[in-house]
């Protein structure tokens, strides 16, 4: 073989190198624009303390807010979509002695009450993550009644038997995610 011909075939060698390290970086940063991730330390920080999977943390936060603290017409409030009533609950659970309902606006707080709610959901259902997300979406009573319902007639409640679409629907939003940030956060979520 000649000079040329081995250049050239080096020549290509690079090229299809530096086309695949492109694509990968490409698709690398479109999956984190589709699957935003802000105040990861503070996620981290929340999910140690209350010993939940910091890409469950980002994936409930990813489902109800997409990371924009907006209030929701229910009058939800911050990252984790937190009813001040709830907060209320949280407050008294966790001995909370000034919470006001504003506090839900700071990102911290919202997700260290959202990232309790959570954790209160995960050991109220042993650690079912599907019951506890459902709960967090329809309510825990709605929860309680599906379960005592399911148990009544030998069953245990599954995803498919949940009654609410839109619940079950916000569960499989929630897992999916989940997995996504695993796979797409491991570094900034401190999985890694």
């Amino acid at each position: 073989m000649s000079r040329r011909t081995l250049a050239t075939i080096a020549a290509v060698g690079l090229g299809v190198l530096a086309i695949a390290f492109a694509v990968s970086k490409l698709d690398t940063a479109v999956r984190k624009l589709a699957l935003p991730l802000s105040h990861a330390e503070v996620i981290r920080q929340q999910a140690a303390e209350k010993h939940i999977n910091p890409a469950l943390i980002a994936a409930v936060i990813y489902a109800e807010s997409k990371f924009d603290p907006h209030q929701s017409p229910a009058g939800a409030q911050g990252l984790m979509q937190i009813l001040p009533d709830t907060a209320q609950f949280i407050a008294h659970q966790s001995g909370g002695t000034r919470f006001v309902a504003s506090d839900l606006a700071t990102p911290s707080i919202n997700v260290a009450y959202g990232s309790y709610y959570l954790r209160y959901l995960l050991d109220h259902y042993r650690g079912d993550e599907m019951l506890a997300l459902a709960a967090y979406n329809a309510g825990l009573a709605n929860v309680d009644t599906w379960v005592a319902r399911a148990g009544a007639s030998g069953r245990r409640l599954t995803m498919e038997a949940i009654p609410y679409s839109e619940t079950r629907a916000y569960v499989r939003r929630v897992l999916d995610a989940q997995r996504a940030y695993r796979l797409t956060y491991p570094r900034e979520l401190g999985l890694q």
